[in-house]
C-alpha cells in the first residue's frame, strides 16, 4: 500500500493556474520532478491558454474549458509519443500557461524629438506621447518567436519592442499626412488609427495584437511654444495703440495714487506725463484738419452806391429813403438824348454832354 501510495505521490492528476501578477504573460507551470498521469483534469481559465512542449517542440494548444487529458483530444503529443490505441501511461511534458487578456493601460512616448517640415514654421522637432494596449493573440507563434523556453516572461520583456514599432509608425504618419502643426490636436483619433494599421501587421508576426492606441498629446519645442504665447497675446490685446494708451493713463494714475514716492514717484509721474503727452500729441496729429473759415464777402462797387440827396451819406443807388436820416431819395433822371441816368438836378447829361 505503501508503494502505491510513493506513486501515485509521483504523477500529477490536476493541472492549472492562477494569475496572482498583473504583468505576467507566460508562466510554466512547475512538474516539480513529476509525470502527468493520463487522465488528469487541465483547467484553462478565460484569458489563458495551455501550451503542451514535448523535448523542446510545441505540441497541442488549449484554449479555455476544462479537458481531460486522453489521447483522443491531444492528437499532437499522442504521435510524437507514438502510443498504441487504448495505452494509458504517465508521460512528462513542459505545460506553459500563455495569458491573453489585454494589458491596459501602456504608457509610450519619443524618446527624441521627430523632425517635420511645416508649412508655417518651417521645419520643427515634435514630441508625442500616449498609451496603448495589446496582447497575445496567437499563443503558438508568441512561444515560438519570443519566449521560447523562459519559465516567466513579463510585460517588461516585450514593451520595448512595442514601444519603437508604435513611435516608428506614428512618425511616418506625421510625416506622411502634412498636416500644418496647429492643426495635430484636431487630428490625434485619426493619427493614432492609422499607426495602430501601420504597427499589427509586424507585430502579428510575434503573436501579437495592438488593441487600442491613443495620442494624448503633441508638442512643439519651448521656443516655439513660447513664439505662439506671444502671437497669440497679441491677438488678444486688439488695437495696441488704444491698449498703449491705457497702459499710460494707469501709470499716471498709480503714481498719482503713491505715498511718499519721493524722487522715485515724481520720476514716473514724469515719465508717464511725457509718454501720455506724446501720446495725446500724436493723436491730435492724426485727426483731420478743421476747414478754412470763410473769406469775407466783397464789398459792393462804388458804381452801385449813390449820395443822399439830403445828408450826403453812402445809401445803395436806387434806394428810395436814406437809411441815415429817412429822406426820400428822387426818382434818377434820365438823358432825352443817349438815354443814360443823371443825377438828379444835373443840368447837363455826363455821357453825351446834352442840355437837359
Amino acid at each position: 500500500m505503501g508503494i502505491l501510495d510513493k506513486l501515485k505521490g509521483q504523477l500529477i492528476d490536476v493541472i492549472e493556474w492562477t494569475d496572482n501578477s498583473a504583468k505576467t504573460m507566460v508562466h510554466k507551470y512547475d512538474m516539480n520532478g513529476k509525470e502527468i498521469m493520463m487522465g488528469a483534469q487541465l483547467t484553462v481559465r478565460e484569458s489563458q491558454a495551455a501550451i503542451f512542449v514535448n523535448e523542446g517542440q510545441l505540441a497541442d494548444v488549449f484554449g479555455p474549458g476544462r479537458y481531460e487529458l486522453q489521447t483522443s483530444n491531444m492528437p499532437i503529443l499522442t504521435a510524437l509519443k507514438s502510443w498504441k490505441y487504448g495505452f494509458n501511461s504517465p508521460f512528462k511534458s513542459d505545460v506553459y500557461f500563455v495569458n491573453t487578456k489585454q494589458f491596459l493601460d501602456m504608457k509610450w512616448g519619443t524618446s527624441n524629438p521627430v523632425m517635420m517640415r511645416d508649412a508655417e514654421f518651417g521645419m520643427i522637432r515634435l514630441r508625442a506621447f500616449g498609451i496603448y494596449s495589446f496582447k497575445v493573440s496567437d499563443p503558438a507563434t508568441f512561444l515560438k518567436e519570443v519566449f521560447g523556453t523562459s519559465a516567466l516572461v513579463t510585460v517588461d520583456g516585450v514593451e520595448g519592442q512595442i514601444k519603437r514599432q508604435i513611435v516608428s509608425s506614428l512618425s511616418d504618419a506625421i510625416a506622411e499626412s502634412k498636416i500644418p502643426a496647429l492643426d495635430l490636436a484636431a487630428n490625434y483619433e485619426e493619427l493614432g488609427t492609422y499607426a495602430m494599421n501601420t504597427v499589427n501587421p509586424k507585430l502579428a508576426a510575434l503573436g501579437l495584437t495592438l488593441c487600442s492606441f491613443v495620442v494624448e498629446n503633441i508638442s512643439l519645442p519651448e521656443e516655439v511654444e513660447k513664439a505662439m504665447d506671444k502671437r497669440t497675446s497679441m491677438g488678444v490685446l486688439g488695437n495696441l495703440d488704444n491698449y498703449a494708451k491705457y497702459q499710460a493713463a494707469e501709470a499716471m494714475r498709480e503714481a498719482a495714487n503713491q505715498e511718499g514716492g519721493g524722487m522715485a514717484g515724481m520720476g514716473v509721474g514724469m515719465g508717464a506725463g511725457a509718454a501720455m503727452g506724446q501720446m495725446f500729441a500724436q493723436s491730435f496729429a492724426q485727426q483731420p484738419a478743421a476747414p478754412a473759415p470763410a473769406a469775407p464777402a466783397a464789398p459792393a462797387p462804388a458804381a452801385a452806391v449813390t449820395a443822399c440827396v439830403s445828408c450826403g451819406a453812402q445809401i445803395a443807388k436806387g434806394a428810395k429813403f436814406c437809411p441815415e436820416c429817412g429822406a426820400k431819395q428822387s426818382a434818377a433822371s434820365v438823358c432825352g438824348s443817349c438815354g443814360a441816368e443823371v443825377a438828379p438836378g444835373a443840368k447837363f447829361c455826363p455821357e453825351c454832354g446834352a442840355k437837359l
